[in-house]
């Protein structure tokens, strides 16, 4: 009988749970986990960017051929990267703003020319665009041809 009471009596003085030891170890391992996935993430995070800039600017760039053959008129592209912001105009006297878009302010857009000019019957400024990030070496090409055929590609460089 008392050694029914004492172990009982044992049950009852230790809780159960998790010692300061065990739970720093925990700790550590869950650091060195976080130490070596963050940098795989930012750079994902990054090539995102890259990825998004390039569809914005593609999407753009169809916009302003669509419109310049519904409207009937030339209508001109233009990125600024001081504003990271997009902008498609008419090409009048004083020109009328058709649509505006940004990017990230973390992307770089290179290209020898700043705007395009779309003419309503399909033709366009040739122009490739290179399209980087701060923080990843991924690059993407948006490729504008003189039949106003645009497309996008993994390549190019931003130096």
């Amino acid at each position: 009988m008392t050694t029914a009471l004492s172990n009982s009596s044992y049950n009852n003085n230790h809780s159960a749970g998790f010692t300061l030891i065990e739970l720093m170890v925990t700790i550590a391992v869950l650091a060195i986990i976080v130490s070596i996935a963050a940098p795989n993430v930012s750079a994902q995070l990054a090539n995102q960017r890259v990825k998004a800039t390039a569809s914005t600017i593609e999407n753009a760039l169809k916009e302003a051929k669509a419109e310049s053959v519904i409207r009937r008129q030339a209508l001109e592209f233009s990125f600024d990267a001081s504003n990271h912001s997009i902008a498609i105009k008419t090409k009048e006297d004083s020109p009328v703003e058709v649509a505006s878009y940004s990017y990230s302010s973390k992307s770089i857009i290179k290209a020898d020319e700043t705007s395009i000019t779309f003419s309503p019957s399909k033709r366009a400024d040739a122009v490739t665009l290179n399209v980087c990030d701060n923080y990843s070496a991924t690059t993407m090409q948006v490729i504008v041809t003189t039949a106003a055929n645009i497309s996008s590609v993994a390549g190019g460089t931003c130096s």
